[in-house]
């Protein structure tokens, strides 16, 4: 590919500067060459170089506007915010009309959180600069930081219509269409967008993402469509329409699309996974199972993927596989809910019934707090004898159930049975009163309980009130 003569130029400049340094020769350069090798530096990340080239610029061109400006921005990168103004404020008396000044005045104002006073410095330089796209976008990103959205997307929105090739407005726009739930006022405008600028793979990506998300399936995966015609090595577009085609139940197009991100890029444990999924949905145990396997040795941290396979096993009643792989999981990581929830399924239903009992245990430790699982844990501990270390747990899950009739019932059948009447009938009560109907727990969970006369004359009395 031949270069053009700005870029030749452009390298040519930075080789010379560089040799320049190596032989310690002092060459000359214009302000603006100056400029260009100050800005390669500090977009490379070498903040030092920078500054080393400022200072010879400065020498070499004390009076030049444009590199003072660079020297600004570079003050308020290192957060020398007052020396930065002053310097501004010096060049503002020279050249009151030139909007750089005023875009790194607002800089400085939006580094000290006074968004406001920023936008009305960037109106300013609207009126003296020639590109309006930058200054808009600007305006919209000081918007966004004063969480004003809707102003933000008229900003944004402005940039665009300045410079329609400007992607990063048109994500944001997108984003704050998003964020305030006008999915299909967002819609809309990417149609209108799309006929001024119907090869932009970006616009048709994001409208695919907005259909998808008001579950219209199929119009997301025409919208892929063309960003994939436009851009056939658009891997997130893929990735996007291979979900829309398993939300369609079209799983063998969805594995496609999911082949084809893992022949654009070293293959994703989420695409892995997903084909796994769709494969178990055809039917295809074997291949299900190899994309499962394969899932958790892309990524061993992933707990969907040994979720995936250890769920698979279960779906198959092969419960010793199941725990097979979950005990794989948990040696990777032990501290994970998920597993432990799945450690404990497997073990009740394979009737270790103390083992289960310590995953549900560890599953409420690390963080899984839903009534199914303190219910599990609770009916465990009763089935093992374990009627105080019920009670604790039961008190414990009143903390986030405080409400809840099938705490109230255990409760109660549990008091009953150390044979604690006052606290029992309490929690009978508060059962009864929170769903009547669901007496039946007594029956179903303490027989016991169930047939003593106490019991049966203190419901029906509660059913006449």
């Amino acid at each position: 590919m031949q270069l053009s003569n700005e870029e030749e130029d452009y390298n040519l400049s930075l080789s010379k500067f560089e040799s320049m340094l190596k032989t310690n020769k002092v060459l000359f350069f214009d302000s603006e060459e100056f400029e260009e090798i100050i800005l390669h530096y500090l977009d490379m990340g070498k903040a030092a170089l920078a500054k080393k080239a400022l200072k010879l610029a400065l020498e070499q061109h004390p009076k030049s506007t444009g590199l003072k400006l660079v020297q600004v921005e570079m003050l308020v990168f290192d957060d020398k915010l007052e020396l930065a103004e002053k310097l501004l404020n010096e060049l503002y008396a020279i050249e009151p009309t030139n909007e750089e000044i005023y875009i790194q005045k607002a800089n400085i104002y939006s580094k000290r959180d006074q968004h406001e006073k920023a936008v009305e410095l960037l109106r300013i330089a609207l009126k003296y600069t020639d590109d309006n796209a930058d200054v808009y976008n600007l305006i919209g990103m000081e918007y966004l930081f004063m969480d004003n959205l809707e102003m933000a997307k008229e900003s944004f929105i402005k940039c665009l219509e300045e410079d329609l090739e400007d992607q990063s407005a048109l994500y944001n726009v997108v984003y704050c269409f998003e964020f305030l739930d006008q999915n299909q006022e967002a819609i809309s405008y990417l149609k209108k967008y799309i006929d001024k600028n119907p090869y932009s793979e970006i616009a048709w990506h994001q409208l695919g993402r907005l259909h998808y998300g008001v579950k219209e399936y199929e119009n997301a995966i025409r919208a892929f469509d063309y960003a994939t015609l436009i851009d056939d090595e658009f891997l997130g577009a893929f990735m996007e329409k291979a979900k829309a085609f398993e939300r369609l139940k079209k799983y063998e197009e969805a594995i496609e699309s999911y082949s084809r991100t893992i022949e654009l890029d070293d293959a994703t444990s989420y695409a892995l996974l997903r084909m796994g999924k769709c494969y178990e949905k055809l039917g295809n145990s074997v291949l299900a199972l190899k994309y499962f396997n394969e899932t958790v040795h892309e990524d061993p941290l992933l707990d969907k993927g040994w979720i995936a396979i250890t769920d698979f096993y279960v779906r198959q009643k092969n419960f010793q596989k199941a725990l097979f792989y979950v005990n794989k999981a948990l040696a990777i990581d032990n501290q994970n809910r998920l597993y432990w929830k799945r450690f404990a399924s497997i073990n009740k239903q394979m009737n270790f019934f103390e083992e289960a009992e310590f995953g549900y245990r560890k599953a409420v430790e690390f963080g899984d707090h839903s009534l199914e699982t303190w219910l599990f844990w609770v009916d465990i501990l009763q089935f093992l004898g374990e009627f105080e270390s019920a009670i604790q747990t039961l008190l414990q899950a009143t903390e986030y159930f405080p409400e809840e009739n099938e705490v109230e019932y255990r409760l109660a059948g549990l008091y009953f049975m150390l044979t604690d009447n006052t606290k029992a009938k309490f929690h009978l009560s508060n059962a009864l009163r929170l769903n009547f109907e669901n007496y039946i727990l007594i029956e179903d969970l303490f027989p016991v309980v169930w047939a003593k006369k106490m019991v049966q004359n203190y419901i029906a009395k509660h059913k006449k009130q």
